[in-house]
């Protein structure tokens, strides 16, 4: 062992909500009787991915003396699914799949039938997806702005239909953070395929470059089709990407 940099959890202030072991892409925390723990030191890099994410401040970076960081041992760990489900998760945290909804028939006062939604699995932000959720293993893959459901009117019928989506702001979040827990999901899953929807504004398109570079960090190659969309919900542009870290080299 050496002494190195590696995180440190203050109980006291720790309230369980989770939000850091959605953050740390080596799965190194998990939730033991409603507190966030190290699960191992050789599974923390120390760099301190999760602490931006911890509403109480309960997570600081000390050095000590601890085991060295164990990439492999992480990747083996990932590829491993959850024995048990944690003490306590926050509801917007909690996993959900359901079956595909059909469509209802008209109420007694009204013409128009509910229109089912096409969402078939939560949670949706890529913050706070886990890299191994079942909904991720042979998926066609659909990655999407925060602003695209909102203005494509027919969204559901459109892209979310019989994918399974992660969504994200390429301008407001935290884009490296995107860019390993989106490499961490084509790493860890055979993806069928994948497809990124953003709106025409030039911040927008920064999603195009997190799932590009998400690939290429990914070790894995593949295609993806990239899509944009006008302010008004209108397909203005669509073309097949090529990422890899071949193609990430060449750049």
């Amino acid at each position: 062992m050496a002494v190195r940099n590696i995180v440190k959890i203050d109980e006291d202030k720790c309230t369980g909500c989770g939000l850091c072991v959605t953050a740390c892409a080596e799965g190194a925390i998990k939730i033991v009787n409603g507190k966030a723990r190290l699960v191992s030191d050789s599974y923390c890099d120390g760099l301190g991915a999760c602490l931006g994410h911890c509403p109480e401040g309960a997570i600081t970076i000390e050095p000590r003396e601890a085991d060295e960081f164990d990439e492999k041992a992480v990747q083996a760990h990932l590829a491993q699914p959850p024995h048990e489900p944690p003490s306590f998760v926050c509801p917007g945290l909690a996993a959900h799949q359901w079956q595909k909804q059909e469509a209802s028939k008209p109420a007694p006062d009204t013409d128009a039938a509910e229109i089912p939604s096409q969402l078939h699995h939560w949670p949706v932000q890529l913050t706070l997806v886990a890299p191994t959720a079942p909904q991720f293993a042979g998926a066609d893959l659909l990655l999407v702005a925060d602003c695209v459901p909102v203005a494509v009117g027919d969204f559901h019928r459109r892209f979310l239909k019989d994918h399974s989506i992660i969504i994200g702001c390429p301008k407001l979040d935290d884009a490296q953070a995107y860019i390993e827990k989106l490499a961490q999901i084509v790493r860890s899953n055979d993806l069928r395929s994948l497809m990124v929807v953003h709106m025409e504004v030039p911040c927008c398109s920064g999603l195009t470059r997190v799932a590009r570079e998400a690939i290429a960090r990914s070790g894995k190659a593949m295609s993806f089709l990239d899509i944009t969309v006008s302010l008004r919900g209108s397909m203005i542009r669509s073309e097949v990407v090529k990422a890899g870290p071949m193609v990430e080299a060449r750049r």
